[in-house]
């Protein structure tokens, strides 16, 4: 059954999109990240040009991570005084993405940086995470147990200046990594179509310290507020946020994401880890082949208006 998508100016079958939205909502609920960093990349796959792709899945992302920021706030399992710091960088970030986007797609660039960033970014990420995952399973065979790092104890960010204490999440530590890391969190976001879950929890965690207790719930505020700004500034500014397939997208991630969940709680975390690192892996090298292999078509026509 094929569907017609406005924005993205080409008929698609439905329950192809379907089946992706519940696939990467699978994969989401089991690992409990956003996906976006999953499903641009598959939207690209099937012939959605990149710059539709990153808009629509914003706007995917940001309604997904909508009911978990309340159910979180709810909890009172947010750090309302950190998510106000990264958000405060995160939104300059969007912005700062959106234009960066615009200028890009301007001169004929941004489908070849959307490639080489995902295939660098993912590559990265998946080897840390296999790498990490091997050595726990292994340690875990011989009987060893795993490194904890404990939220009180205090690397080299914690000595830069501007010190600020977050009374949640118990540490004290400079506003400069909290804006930094809310910055490179909503640039990525808009430029990619990433939630930066995935990215922003181990960096709250390893770099700040902050407990994990609360730093899922900030981390879901940050990716609500972030994804929203970037999609009403890439519908505002580039008009690329095509409704329809957010919204079938949408329909199959909530329903896969039960699933997922149910089938996350009865696997070991270190078998987790260790799919997921594969999985990101490998969605990296099937970009990286798409960058290499000779098209289809050797050229495009593309309209240009006239001075």
């Amino acid at each position: 059954m094929q569907i017609y998508l406005p924005i993205a100016d080409l008929p698609v079958n439905i329950f192809l999109v379907l089946g992706m939205g519940l696939a990467v909502g699978f994969i989401s609920g089991m690992f409990g990240i956003g996906g976006g960093f999953l499903m641009t990349p598959l939207l690209i796959f099937i012939g959605i040009s990149p710059a539709v792709a990153v808009a629509s899945v914003a706007s995917h992302i940001a309604a997904s991570s909508f009911t978990g920021a309340i159910n979180y706030w709810r909890k009172r399992a947010v750090d309302i005084q950190l998510a106000m710091m990264l958000l405060a960088a995160g939104i300059i970030g969007s912005a700062s993405g959106v234009w960066l986007f615009t200028m890009l797609r301007a001169v004929d660039q941004l489908d070849l940086v959307i490639g080489l960033s995902y295939v660098t970014l993912l590559t990265i990420v998946g080897v840390i995470m296999i790498n990490e995952s091997v050595q726990a399973e292994l340690r875990a065979r011989r009987g060893g147990r795993a490194t904890l790092r404990r939220p009180g104890s205090h690397n080299w960010v914690h000595g830069l200046p501007l010190k600020m204490r977050f009374k949640r999440s118990k540490i004290y530590v400079s506003a400069i990594p909290v804006w930094g890391i809310g910055f490179s969190i909503g640039f990525i976001g808009a430029v990619l179509g990433i939630g930066g879950g995935f990215l922003l929890v181990p960096m709250l965690i390893y770099f700040l310290r902050v407990p994990t207790a609360t730093v899922i719930g900030t981390s879901m505020v940050m990716t609500l507020v972030t994804m929203t700004s970037a999609t009403v500034m890439h519908a505002a500014t580039n008009h690329l946020v095509d409704a329809v397939l957010a919204l079938i997208l949408m329909v199959g991630g909530v329903i896969g994401a039960q699933f997922g969940a149910h089938t996350g709680q009865r696997m070991r975390a270190e078998r987790l880890r260790l799919l997921l690192g594969l999985l990101v892996f490998a969605v990296g090298m099937r970009f990286a082949y798409e960058l290499v292999v000779k098209p289809d078509d050797l050229y495009t026509l593309r309209l240009v208006a006239s001075e």
